[in-house]
Formats: structure tokens, C-alpha cells, sequence
């Protein structure tokens, strides 16, 4: 597994961070989120869908 430094954030009006899906994929379909000792899967499906898996 690697992990690779935080991609950039989007410009938004908001105060939440936003980040792009692409950006968070590297341009694939899949994603490795570690939120404390859990690692999390985050999928972009064919029909341009997000889900996020244990």
C-alpha cells in the first residue's frame, strides 16, 4: 500500500475541504482512505458513482 501526499483543494465558497474524486483516484477508479487504524475504500463506479467500503 501507498500512500501519497494530500491532493490539492478545489476552490469552493464553502469552508469545508473539498476534494476532487479524480484527484483522491489519481485518475483511476479506486482509493485507500485510512481514518485512524480503519482503511477505507472509496470505488467510482461506471455509471460515475461514489462508494465507500470498510
Amino acid at each position: 500500500m501507498t500512500f501519497h501526499s494530500t491532493p490539492p483543494k478545489r476552490t469552493q465558497p464553502t469552508s469545508l475541504p473539498t476534494y476532487a474524486a479524480k484527484d483522491l483516484t489519481e485518475g483511476g477508479d479506486l482509493a485507500q482512505i485510512v481514518l485512524d487504524d480503519q482503511t477505507y475504500t472509496l470505488r467510482v463506479t461506471r455509471a460515475g458513482k461514489l462508494i465507500l467500503t470498510k
